[in-house]
């Protein structure tokens, strides 16, 4: 009988995998499908021809060869659990590509390394018609190994099962039911391999049994919607509240337990077939846990009996808070939304249109219904958007889109099917939040056809308005990104812009200065040598542009601080010789670790300031001393100097300026270069007498900070 059973088993399961092969419409999960049904079915015909062996040798060679095709089986469901109705698989491919070539090797090795060894025996029981073929320790390996595989491949689909929400879950509950029934069995069978250290062909009745219910559900799922894949986004997250390992957990603990008794007790021949039966029960009572209209009718008797709301507002409150409000992303939170509204008011289509106002259109956010190919299609033309949203925003409500007679209605019973043609009223939900629609719920297809009640739409009123409110901070945090990242754009631009302008500045001195010097050779040496910095000081700003998303970077060597100064001084001389008068006291200074380029900018910067400043006639002291284990560079002029108001408010704050041509971004550009150097820059100034800069840098040698990190707020 086991024998036949498995046969009609293998027909069966062969026959689907040669449909699926026929059609070509899954892709990888639809190959993986296939391919996972033609070697149940081949391990099936095998486990057949074991069952039914005449002798020993026949039933351990045939076992042998069901062993070698089982070896490829949990890889290939695996493989299948992880792409099937998943649309972002390829993330799971990658995150558990080690584990499939794992499952898949491992088998495969103990298979083909230990052919002597993976059995040790075969024997009939008395008074049992049934072979046992017991294993050795890589038999018992092997079986671990696949009991590892059933559990992952359950745990998997679960996660898909339980991330579908509406009518994509209504599409493949038959199909997980059938695939939960078949690996929910392999883990019995495994488990009592595992337990007794061998194989009993009495076990292929369970398979084969399982294998045709599965079978037979995944068939009426197909009956059922004509379709058994759909697209969900799981969370990449392992899913630590799995059932998956808690039910399998407490199945391996009562199946010991009660296998021992039986076993204690002289055995019992049936049992392997009561096992089935109760599986079988088991699925129909699943079936009926599972259905939504069983889960309805419940809740609607409860209420109508027991003078309870339909709705426990705590709990929604509560879910809808944990669920959609930790969100920042718009499309997470569509998600999530579209699941609460579809659980909390038992609809199986339930989308959330999104209102994208620059391009006057409506915008696919997510559904339990619609993938985002299909919704696009359906919305179409889309003239009639503004007077829509017009009405709604006037009515303000929940609306019963069946009713409204306005034809700019229409474009909203196009975008929501009904897919049943008798799940009750399609129901709009308005997003309203700042007097502006943020978009649109529309629900379908209530099970039992259920209308929605006066509770109903003040439920989904509140919920609306939470929902409208989250996505407005969304629009207004994504406002503030694009803002902040404007700011640090222009920020970027006026330090380059300023680096410029000093170069610009340089180059125009020497150049006023040129016709009046032009017979002094050591003035034309001094002016080629400034013009061929300034060109290698822009090449090196262009070369820059390229990494300006990196921000800027201190890039420290250890040097003469002294002659830094005195370089930046001559590449200057040539500007700030003509009425200026420049004094320089260099003290000793130990050499120190600072960046050459971006300190040699401060000293620019500061120079240029107290030139403009004194004007023709005035004086620029330039010294550096140590204080108290400090490199001090002081920079004083005798010039028109600054208010303390501007000096305490705006000097260091960017475009900020008391020059007609300047640009307000030096002094914050010379403090953020200090700073990063963990150094400080210091002020004094009072106005008619003159200004002190006093650049602050540390003798001991501490890491300097990246630029990135002090100017975080404009990048």
């Amino acid at each position: 009988m086991s024998a036949v059973l498995s046969i009609g088993a293998a027909i069966v399961a062969g026959c689907l995998a040669v449909a699926c092969v026929a059609f070509r419409r899954w892709g990888v999960a639809g190959w993986s499908f296939a391919a996972g049904m033609a070697l149940l079915a081949g391990e099936s015909i095998f486990a057949g021809l074991s069952a039914g062996a005449a002798d020993w040798e026949m039933a351990a060679r045939w076992q042998y060869y069901r062993l070698g095709v089982s070896s490829l089986i949990p890889g290939t469901w695996l493989l299948f659990s992880l792409t099937y109705s998943r649309g972002n698989y390829a993330v799971f491919l990658q995150q558990w590509r080690y584990v499939v070539g794992a499952i898949f090797l491992v088998p495969v090795l103990l298979v083909l390394g230990f052919e002597e060894s993976l059995m040790n025996g075969v024997g009939r029981p008395e008074d049992s018609t049934a072979w046992f073929i017991a294993v050795g320790w890589p038999g018992r390996v092997f079986q671990m190994v696949l009991l590892i595989g059933w559990v992952l491949v359950l745990m998997n689909l679960e996660r898909t099962y339980r991330t579908a929400v509406g009518i994509m879950r209504w599409r493949i509950k038959f199909a997980m039911l059938g695939l939960g029934l078949l690996f929910g069995a392999r883990v019995y069978t495994s488990s009592q391999a595992l337990l007794f250290s061998g194989v009993a062909t009495s076990m292929a009745w369970i398979e084969a049994g399982a294998l045709l219910l599965a079978c037979g559900l995944v068939a009426a799922s197909v009956a059922r919607s004509g379709i058994i894949e759909v697209d969900v986004y799981p969370s990449r997250v392992v899913i630590h509240q799995s059932l998956t390992v808690l039910l399998v957990g407490l199945y391996l603990f009562v199946v010991g337990v009660l296998a021992q008794v039986v076993n204690a007790l002289g055995g019992d021949m049936g049992f392997p077939l009561k096992a089935l039966f109760i599986l079988m029960a088991m699925t129909v009572l699943t079936l009926v846990l599972a259905s939504d209209r069983v889960r309805q009718h419940s809740m609607r008797f409860v209420s109508r009996h027991f003078r309870r709301p339909l709705h426990d507002y705590r709990k929604v409150w509560t879910a809808f808070t944990e669920r959609a409000t930790a969100r920042v992303d718009r499309t997470d939170l569509c998600r999530e939304v579209v699941a609460l509204v579809a659980e909390t008011f038992n609809v199986l289509s339930a989308t959330i249109w999104l209102v994208n106002v620059q391009r006057n259109r409506l915008l696919f956010g997510a559904s339990t219904s619609l993938t985002e190919q299909k919704a696009t299609e359906l919305l179409g033309d889309q003239r009639d958007l503004p007077v829509l949203l017009a009405l709604l925003k006037e009515k303000n409500e929940p609306v019963d889109i069946d009713v409204l007679s306005e034809p700019c209605v229409e474009m909203l019973r196009r975008c929501d099917p009904d897919h049943f043609g008798k799940g009750g009223n399609r129901v709009c939900v308005p997003l309203i939040a700042a007097g502006e629609v943020q978009g649109v719920i529309t629900l379908a297809d209530r099970v039992s056809g259920v209308r929605f009640s006066v509770e109903d739409y003040e439920l989904l009123k509140c919920i609306g308005d939470q929902v409208a409110a989250s996505l407005r901070n969304i629009q207004l945090s994504e406002r503030l990104l694009e803002s902040k990242q404007l700011e640090a754009f222009q920020a970027m631009s006026a330090f380059l812009v300023h680096d410029l302008k000093n170069t610009a500045s340089a180059l125009s001195l020497t150049l006023r200065n040129l016709p009046v010097h032009f017979n002094d050779p050591e003035f034309r040496e001094d002016a080629l040598r400034s013009i061929r910095t300034a060109v290698d000081h822009i090449n090196g700003l262009i070369s820059r542009l390229t990494s300006i998303k990196e921000g800027l970077r201190i890039n420290s060597v250890e040097g003469d601080l002294n002659e830094l100064v005195a370089k930046t001084l001559q590449g200057l001389a040539t500007g700030t010789a003509g009425g200026v008068e420049v004094m320089m006291e260099f003290g000793d200074l130990p050499r120190l670790s600072f960046d050459p380029e971006q300190i040699k900018k401060v000293l620019t910067n500061l120079i240029l300031n107290a030139k403009e400043a004194v004007g023709a006639g005035g004086r620029i002291e330039v010294s550096t001393a140590s204080h108290n284990g400090w490199a001090v560079v002081t920079v004083a002029d005798n010039g028109c100097g600054m208010s303390p108001e501007f000096v305490d408010r705006y000097l260091f704050r960017p475009f900020q300026t008391t020059k007609k041509k300047g640009l307000g971004i030096g002094m914050f550009q010379s403090r953020m270069i200090v700073e990063a150097h963990r150094g400080r820059l210091e002020v004094e100034s009072e106005q008619n007498k003159g200004t002190v800069f006093r650049v602050l840098l540390p003798l001991a040698r501490r890491k300097p900070e990246t630029a990135a990190a002090t100017q975080g707020e404009y990048l």
